[in-house]
Formats: structure tokens, sequence, C-alpha cells
């Protein structure tokens, strides 16, 4: 889903680069943290998550379909077993060119969602987008802040990114509480940005910068009681 990347060492990351420096801060283990749901990870994604991956997105269809861009073609097929090798495949080449930070979202070593900062760009501009699901069996455990938080640290301290924006349909509370819980800025309005569940959609644009976050996400979300290191 198209919505929603650190300053501190909290994140617990180890960042592999290349020779080159062509994809710093990926690929990445983040964590863990305690959240109510269990132990939060972040890893990038791996060929054998294939069924993992499949039952949570075919079992939650009727949630993730109300958020995420319209895709072409059946939504099982799209997201069956034999659909995750090509997506990894993708999400892979995107990592290792530095375009793309693909992620996993592990609770107690079970796969639970996908956070994923694309569209980076370097330069002058030094920004991406940040977007994440998690699983229904998890919501509302505090996953999706926990992992989000891990890798907006990571991305803007180990990957040397500025700038982290996300977009969110207006009615999607859970994941508008996200962002305010990690202090996201609300920064305007897209009117019909996004092909949603069949139609274009109105989203709101948030961001975030290094410097709104001096002592890094993590940190506050354990100073805040939401969050701990094991």
């Amino acid at each position: 889903m198209p919505s929603v990347g650190e300053g501190t060492a909290d994140s617990a990351s180890h960042p592999a680069r290349s020779p080159l420096g062509r994809h710093p801060g990926w690929p990445a283990r983040l964590g863990p943290l305690r959240v109510p749901a269990g132990l939060v990870e972040v890893r990038a994604p791996r060929l054998w998550d294939a069924a993992a991956w499949s039952r949570v997105r075919r079992r939650d269809r009727r949630y993730l379909e109300r958020w995420e861009p319209t895709a072409p073609g059946n939504w099982d097929n799209n997201n069956a077993t034999l659909a995750w090798p090509g997506q990894w495949s993708t999400l892979r080449g995107l990592g290792r060119r530095g375009m793309s930070m693909p992620f996993v979202i592990t609770v107690d070593g079970e796969l639970a969602g996908q956070v994923t900062v694309g569209n980076v760009v370097r330069g002058s501009l030094c920004s991406a987008w940040v977007g994440y699901w998690v699983g229904t069996h998890v919501a509302g455990g505090g996953v999706a802040t926990a992992a989000v938080a891990l890798v907006v640290e990571h991305a803007f301290a180990a990957a040397g990114l500025h700038r982290l924006e996300a977009t969110v349909r207006p009615e999607n509370t859970a994941s508008l509480r996200v962002l305010g819980k990690l202090g996201f800025r609300e920064e305007g309005l897209f009117r019909r940005y996004l092909d949603v569940a069949g139609s274009w959609r109105d989203h709101l644009c948030f961001a975030l910068t290094t410097e709104d976050v001096p002592n890094g996400l993590v940190a506050g979300l354990i100073a805040e009681g939401r969050a701990q290191h094991p």
C-alpha cells in the first residue's frame, strides 16, 4: 500500500554496501523490537518466503484490496505462491541497483507484512517514499509502527537519505495512526492520485526529514512505552 525511513544505533541494523556504494543500506536486518503483537524484525525478502507471503496475502484480500493500487489480473493469481519468485526477483534487482530498499516484516519469526522504501533519488534531492502493509492477524499490535520506525531510521542513517514521503487515503485510519505516532507531518492532499479498488482516490501526503528526528524514531517509541528492546 502506498504510504508510508534513523538516526541512532537503536535500530540494530547491519547494512551491507557494494564496493561502488551503489546501494548503501540494503540488504539489511533491522530490530528486534518487542511490541504487544510480538517480536518485530525487518529483513530483506527471501525466495523461500513464497508460501508464507501468499498465505497472508490471499487470506487478507478483502482488507488489502481497499488500500493498495489496483493491479491488472486476478488477486489470487497475483498473490499465489508461484507469483512470488517473479516479485522477489524484481525487488532484489531494484535493491541491488539502489533504486529501492524492499523488506519483509516478521513477528516472532513469521512473515507478517512488507515495508518498502521506493523511488530512491540521490543527489540534491536525496529522497524516497515509504509504503507498508501488515496482515490482519497482527493489525493493531504495534507491528507496522515498529517496522516503519526501524526502516525510517535505517534509511536516514545507513542509507543516507534526507526525506521520506508517505501517501495515504484519508479513510485509512490505521495507517494514519502509524504515521501520527512516528511524527510524520501532513503536507497536503493529492487529488485523484492513485487507482485503488477500481477508482481514482485522493491521498494525503505526509513527510519526514532527518532534522525532524534528531534522536531517532526507535528511541521515541521506547520512551513512550510503545516498544521495548527484548
